[in-house]
């Protein structure tokens, strides 16, 4: 079964920049849509940036302008490039990806998650 495993959070002051990766590994007959999403305190976990097979990119509203997505087809790689970051940034960001497994069965993987605190 696919696994993400998100790396790259941490701690930064408000104007700051950090970089997100996510590795998937096991055995996928296709990932499609792969893309980050995050969740703060209390609040129900948002899309912040998808990028399809392709290389076509959606962004919440919020993010565009400061954070870039980019993906890495071969490796099954996908990072988020945040830049200018804001208090509001702060969360937990989740790697996300569509993927068809074995008997092509398809379903949604989520990686563990990982924290940003963004301090202003």
């Amino acid at each position: 079964q696919v696994q993400l495993v998100e790396s790259g959070g941490g701690l930064v002051q408000a104007g700051g920049s950090l970089r997100l990766s996510c590795a998937a590994s096991g055995v996928a007959l296709q990932i499609n849509n792969m893309g980050w999403y995050r969740q703060a305190p209390g609040m129900q976990r948002e899309l912040v940036a998808a990028i399809t097979s392709d290389g076509i990119t959606n962004f919440a509203d919020s993010v565009k302008g400061r954070f870039t997505i980019s993906r890495d087809n071969a490796k099954a790689t996908v990072s988020l490039q945040s830049n200018s970051l804001k208090p509001e940034d702060t969360g937990v960001y989740y790697c996300n990806a569509e993927v068809v497994e074995l008997g092509w069965h398809s379903r949604t993987a989520w990686g563990q998650g990982t924290q940003v605190t963004v301090s202003s």
